[in-house]
Formats: structure tokens, sequence, C-alpha cells
């Protein structure tokens, strides 16, 4: 596993700056995560999936929020143009019609309550903390580790062309309408990825800007392993779910 922390240290080419990017992602990106790996293998319990939907919502909703944060932010007319389709994209025309709204139904074609989980009240301490973190590292960073934290979006389509098919495969309970937000993902992530990816490479001139870039995307990978470490942790063993967080025998 490589040390990212001083990747920058004498500078680096565009092309070296792109290919230690994707290698933070080859290495830390949560599809490594053994959480992943058991959904994937089709031994996740139907609660522990009626939990990751449920605390993944958390981080579904605050998407758009980050990413109002991030215009705010942006000085430059074509790059707010080009940024404000990701509000689009989750939020949709009238806010329940955008990936936000997908998401709520593969939570609730799992079982879920809809206000239960829109009210975000029994996710998990932990979901909450990371959640908070990534919104507050986009409002008070630079647009650079802002936009760069954003870089996860290049390897969003491996996760889902691993995660889809497997659900569909192992899990009866699971249909394509449930996974309905994931169609229209690859697309939408590989062109926002292209944008900023550009953009990082065009703004990132000095070693110090480089690492600030390689950085911001490790904390990001960093906040998408915690909150599996946190699934892992709660729901993978009897006794571990903290107190106020769902509790799978009460939706049955």
């Amino acid at each position: 596993m490589s040390d990212f922390h001083d990747a920058a240290r004498h500078g680096l080419s565009k092309s070296e700056l792109e290919a230690v990017l994707r290698q933070v992602g080859a290495e830390r990106y949560h599809n490594r995560h053994p959480f992943h790996h058991r959904m994937t293998s089709g031994v996740l319990t139907k609660a522990e999936m009626q939990a990751w939907a449920l605390n993944r919502y958390c981080y579904q909703a605050v998407i758009p929020r980050k990413d109002a944060v991030i215009l705010a932010h942006a000085e430059d007319p074509a790059f707010r143009a080009a940024w404000r389709n990701r509000i689009e994209d989750h939020d949709g025309e009238d806010g329940w019609s955008g990936g936000i709204a997908r998401w709520l139904h593969l939570a609730t074609s799992l079982g879920l309550d809809a206000e239960a989980v829109k009210s975000e009240r029994l996710a998990l301490p932990a979901t909450r903390f990371a959640v908070g973190a990534y919104l507050s590292f986009c409002t008070n960073r630079t647009l650079l580790e802002a936009v760069a934290s954003s870089l996860t979006e290049m390897f969003s389509p491996i996760i889902i062309g691993e995660r889809v098919p497997a659900m569909l495969a192992k899990y009866d309970y699971i249909t394509e309408d449930t996974l309905a937000y994931f169609s229209r993902r690859p697309e939408q992530a590989t062109r926002d990825a292209d944008f900023a990816l550009a953009y990082v490479l065009g703004h990132a001139e000095t070693a110090e800007r480089q690492q600030q870039a390689i950085d911001a995307l490790v904390f990001k990978c960093d906040i998408l392993w915690a909150m599996l470490d946190a699934l892992q942790h709660a729901y993978g063993a009897p006794g571990n779910v903290p107190p106020g967080a769902f509790q799978p025998e009460a939706t049955r």
C-alpha cells in the first residue's frame, strides 16, 4: 500500500499526477472493503442490506449540498454551468425526481419506511460524522481540493459494475427496479469525473497544489471506507448496533 502524503514533493507532470490519482483509487477506493466483498459474494443478510441503503442515503442526500457549496466558491461562470448538472442529477427538477429519489426507492424496495430513511435519524453516528466531515471539507477547503475530492467518481463505474450484477444474481428480493438508481450513474459519473479531472490537472500547477489534490482524494476515499467500517462493525456481529440506530428486528 502506497503512502501518498509526499507523492508530489518533487512536482509532477500532468500525466504523472493523473497516474497518482488513479493509483489512490486502485488502492483505497471502497470496492476493496470487506463489506463490499461480502455484498458481491451474496452473503449479506437482508438486515445488513437495509442498513447499507439507509446509511448510504445520508451520503446521497448531502451530495447536492456539497455541490452547492462548491458552486458558491467558483468564480468562473463556465465552471458553474458545468458543475450545476450534478445538483440537477441528484435533485431532479422538483427535488424528488433525481438520484436522491431513486435511492429512496431502493431503500423502500428493501422494506424500509420512506420517512424514517429521509429523516436520517436511524443512521449510524459514524455515518453522520463522516458525511458531515465531507460537507465541512468542501465548505472550508480550496476549490481545487473540493473538486479533487469528487474524483472518486472516476472509480464509481467500477464498483457499480461489480455490485449490480452480483446483487441481481445473489439476492432474490432485489430486482432491476430496486436498483434503478444505478442505471444512470455510470454515464453521469464518467461525465463528471472527466470534467473534474481536467480541472484538477489544469489548476494544480505547483507541487503544493498537486499534493493538496492527492490528499483530498485520499480523504474522500477514507470517508467512503469509514462508512463501510461502521456498517461492518454495527451489523456484522450481534450487540454492536449503537443506541438509536436502525435495529433490524424493528422492521419485521
